[in-house]
């Protein structure tokens, strides 16, 4: 009983304009294919909390005293601060998932991927974790971006469990070598 096999049960496909990169992004990944659009709107997110305490401030005053106004101002742009960051998250996942315009990810995805098959490294990382902790993982963490504003919830572990057909990788892979030797 302790030798049992346990059944492998393939995550649901998500029916999507855009193509599917991973519906289980690593963090270092989502953060790397960020676009500078995504930092701007981060940005902007970010300075609205306390821009618009200011603005509130001028127009209405609290009259807290001196040392009223400025603990205020930290917890704002502290959630501030934390709203733009998974702002910048969930704008670079939703383009992993294919529910955003992605095809600078897509290529950059193709690009990091033919590298990694090229050096024969493993496609989504090493992991110390056992194939079916990795599973639990995966199960956790898969589409957890839609949910951000519920529970922030961020892919930390390295499995091979992400929804794509990893052979396109291989594929382009032996494509790319065989032009190279042919050259």
């Amino acid at each position: 009983m302790a030798d049992q096999q346990r059944a492998y049960i393939p995550s649901k496909k998500i029916d999507t304009e855009f193509p599917l990169i991973d519906n289980d992004p690593h963090i270092k990944r989502v953060l790397k294919y960020t676009r500078p659009g995504d930092y701007a709107v981060a940005t902007a997110t970010a300075a609205a909390g306390p821009g618009l305490m200011l603005l509130w401030e001028r127009i209405a005053p609290s009259y807290v005293g001196k040392g009223g106004f400025p603990p205020i101002m930290r917890l704002t742009g502290a959630v501030s601060l934390t709203a733009g960051f998974l702002m910048l998250y969930q704008r670079s996942a939703l383009r992993f998932y294919g529910f955003r315009e992605n095809k600078r990810e897509v290529d950059m995805d193709m690009r990091e991927m033919v590298d990694k098959v090229k050096n024969s490294e493993p496609l989504y990382g090493e992991s110390t974790l056992s194939p079916y902790m990795q599973g639990v993982a995966s199960r956790n963490s898969r589409y957890t971006a839609l949910w951000l504003h519920v529970v922030p919830w961020f892919n930390f572990v390295n499995h091979s469990q992400h929804g794509v057909d990893t052979a396109k990788y291989y594929r382009q892979a032996e494509r790319e070598l065989e032009a190279e030797r042919a050259k």
